[in-house]
């Protein structure tokens, strides 16, 4: 895979007083990122061309990808496809890469978001609205052993989502 076709579209830096083999299990574990990560479950081959997925709390399909660099506790990058919305199914996978920097007593966290082609702005505010969420939830989760109490975060992406799904109708009907 030629990681030079993907281009940084979203970054996000999170400082978190834990460590990084104790982010890097937060990760890649399926009953903690139910915690933090709106109830979806992990699963993942923790090896590079294993398959990652992450599930729904009902158990559909959320994200398909396979596993591109697994460099434990330091980086995890996969690929990225969302699956449980036709419209999005249709796009060329991103790339999610987290990279866990050990600061001594605090790790510094940096999650990328890359795509192979050009997105409608429309299309990003979805990751812009979830991340900042899944990240912090990450962080409270780690250094209080809680998750941020819950809030209806669902209701209000859903706007744009909707927008997303139909950027991804007009993109992928262009093709």
């Amino acid at each position: 895979m030629n990681l030079d076709q993907f281009k940084p579209k979203t970054v996000y830096v999170t400082y978190i007083a834990a460590t990084p083999e104790k982010v890097w299990h937060a990760l890649t574990t399926g009953d903690v990122t139910k915690q933090f990560f709106f109830g979806r479950r992990v699963e993942i081959e923790l090896q590079p061309g294993g398959t990652f997925r992450f599930w729904q709390p009902d158990g559909t399909l959320d994200v398909e990808g396979k596993v591109i660099v697994c460099d434990s506790p330091r980086k995890l990058a996969v690929t990225w496809r969302v699956m449980c919305h036709e419209e999005m199914r249709k796009l060329p996978e991103c790339l999610v890469t987290y990279q866990i920097d050990d600061l001594g007593k605090v790790v510094r966290l940096t999650m990328t978001e890359a795509h192979q082609i050009e997105l409608p702005e429309k299309m990003l505010e979805g990751g812009r609205r979830g991340w900042p969420v899944i990240l912090n939830n990450l962080k409270t989760l780690l250094e209080t052993g809680s998750p941020l109490p819950p809030f209806d975060f669902m209701s209000e992406a859903k706007p744009a989502l909707d927008e997303m799904k139909e950027a991804a109708r007009k993109l992928t009907s262009d093709v």
